[in-house]
């Protein structure tokens, strides 16, 4: 099978492309090619199989260029963050919607030429709703973004579902919930300060907290996403019918809670490097998304969420701490 990724040098990126490589090291089936893209050259290893490129979707001929091996399976991560697209009106639209309606215009592009049909994994986000919400929400749901950020994603998938129906590709869009733990530096999204909270502390370091602790917010661990996003790549798409959009599983939970699992995970020395550090306009960001979701259809559909939030935490301290927990309670 070959696999197009593209947003490959961002930390679900790589980390999907990581999985996919180990999957196709241990399969007895003749290894794939892979072409990995991103704005900037995304990592990879010395597998001949393998590529790495630069790329930008927003530019003219680009999408085209990455598409012209037809790769089976097209992982659409490419994305300016929530915060980023609401800072910078032009640049979200230019590469979260432009940058989409390119890469799908390719794909109609070249199935004129020759039958191609590929699997398109597009990753939208649960920003596409907005309030006011019910207690839980179900797929049916209205998508009525309050976010720059919300309403292209919005968009997207709307793209998905009409270039699914004309037999263009053959589209699935996963709404991914908050991801944390985060590894590495923080990002330009409004909500990461949730993985903020966690990271830090368990790598011994103060956390600032912008928003009150009764926040409830919807989360899943990177393990989790990226079994999303290959669950996607595998599924059967026969029983989406014309519903392309599926809200990932997860864990729904409030940052007192997130630090309260932080807690039992790593212990009091940990928690007592969050300060509390108001931000009105993150607050005013996060509390326009939503809190809880019926993930019924998901889970019928085979995706799976991490169990609870120590889960996720131990989730970051098995994948990015090599399961060793130094805090500045073990260190003292």
């Amino acid at each position: 099978m070959n696999v197009l990724v593209l947003g490959a040098a961002g930390m679900l990126g790589r980390k999907l492309a990581t999985t996919l490589m180990a999957q196709a090291a241990s399969s007895r089936q003749p290894p794939g090619r892979m072409l990995l893209a991103d704005v900037v050259l995304p990592p990879t290893t010395a597998a001949a199989q393998i590529e790495a490129t630069i790329a930008d979707l927003s530019q003219s001929g680009a999408a085209a260029r990455l598409i012209a091996a037809r790769p089976d399976v097209i992982f659409h991560l490419a994305a300016v963050v929530s915060g980023e697209a609401e800072a910078d009106f032009e640049k979200g639209y230019r590469v979260n919607l432009d940058g989409t309606r390119n890469l799908l215009e390719a794909v109609r592009a070249e199935s004129a030429r020759a039958p191609y049909k590929p699997r398109v994994v597009f990753t939208s986000s649960i920003a596409v709703f907005g309030a006011p919400f019910p207690a839980a929400i179900g797929d049916e749901f209205i998508t009525a973004p309050l976010t720059s950020y919300g309403t292209q994603k919005a968009i997207g998938e709307l793209l998905v579902n009409d270039y699914s129906r004309k037999g263009f590709i053959d589209g699935v869009t996963i709404r991914l919930p908050t991801i944390v733990v985060r590894p590495g530096r923080p990002n330009a999204a409004a909500s990461g300060f949730f993985s903020g909270i966690l990271r830090e502390p368990l790598n011994g370091q103060q956390a600032l907290l912008p928003v009150s602790r009764d926040v409830r917010h919807w989360f899943a661990s990177p393990r989790a996403a990226v079994g999303f996003l290959i669950h996607a790549a595998e599924m059967d798409t026969a029983s989406l019918g014309s519903r392309r959009a599926i809200s990932a599983p997860g864990l729904s939970a409030t940052v007192g809670e997130e630090i309260e699992a932080l807690r039992r995970v790593a212990g009091d020395a940990a928690t007592r490097l969050i300060r509390d550090a108001p931000d009105e306009a993150i607050a005013r960001i996060v509390n326009g998304w939503p809190q809880n979701f019926d993930t019924r259809r998901a889970v019928a559909l085979g995706f799976r969420a991490d169990a609870s939030m120590d889960e996720i935490i131990r989730v970051y301290i098995e994948d990015e701490l090599g399961g060793s927990l130094q805090t500045a309670e073990q260190s003292a």
